[in-house]
């Protein structure tokens, strides 16, 4: 962030009331970027919405929508305005496997990837070494899976238990299941998972801008006083 945000993150926060700042801030201190979500082809608008809220709830705060074969869609009864908070990056271009370029971003930062499959060969969601850096958990399309590309390319498969006679659960569940394991864990750990001071201070600006009542305006006044 450079000076002149930090400016207008001041100048703004004097529009905000003190209540919503010390919310702000408890969410802050709660949210992470150790884990993130890939979404590859959710082809369900409420499906993909309920695994984005999920996110929003668990203190997750990227999410990543890869959108080969299935465009991504809110569903805003679902979401309940839980996106307003999230960074969502969408892969669409339809020239490339977005896939591929969506998992080549994630390991530049990073990210080992670990694709949810039912199969018996996958570890186990609570084994999950959460230790060795931080985490990509990619879901597939609903009727499919995940492509063949994504489990080829995956660093391994994670899969949920399973005690009954149906073989997969809706992929929001699952997502909700898995991002409760690996977060409880995440939480009572010594693990480095919050934010820096720098991103806390990007997504306070962003966070205000959607709070201040035509925050635009307030800007646009206030960066003519420092030009």
């Amino acid at each position: 962030m450079n000076s002149v945000e930090l400016k207008l993150l001041t100048h703004l926060s004097q529009f905000v009331s003190d209540h919503k700042k010390e919310f702000i801030e408890k969410v802050l201190a709660q949210r992470t970027r150790y884990v993130t979500v890939v979404l590859e082809n959710i082809y369900q608008s409420q499906n993909a919405s309920a695994v984005i809220r999920t996110c929003e709830c668990m203190g997750v705060q990227d999410v990543h929508v890869v959108e080969d074969t299935a465009r991504y869609e809110l569903n805003l009864r679902v979401l309940r305005g839980s996106n307003k908070w999230m960074t969502i990056s969408r892969y669409k271009d339809r020239s490339v496997k977005n896939t591929a370029v969506c998992f080549d971003q994630l390991r530049e930062r990073g990210y080992r990837i670990c694709v949810a499959d039912p199969a018996e060969d996958g570890v186990d969601i609570h084994d999950l070494d959460v230790s060795s850096g931080k985490i990509a958990l990619v879901f597939g399309n609903e009727l499919r899976g995940p492509s063949d590309f994504c489990l080829s390319e995956a660093d391994l498969k994670v899969r949920i238990p399973m005690y009954g006679f149906t073989e997969s659960l809706n992929v929001s569940v699952s997502a909700a299941i898995c991002l409760d394991t690996v977060m409880s864990r995440l939480r009572t750990s010594d693990l480095p998972i919050a934010l820096s001071e720098e991103e806390k201070n990007d997504l306070r600006l962003k966070w205000y801008r959607k709070i201040v009542r035509r925050s635009e305006v307030h800007e646009r006044e206030f960066l003519k006083t420092i030009e």
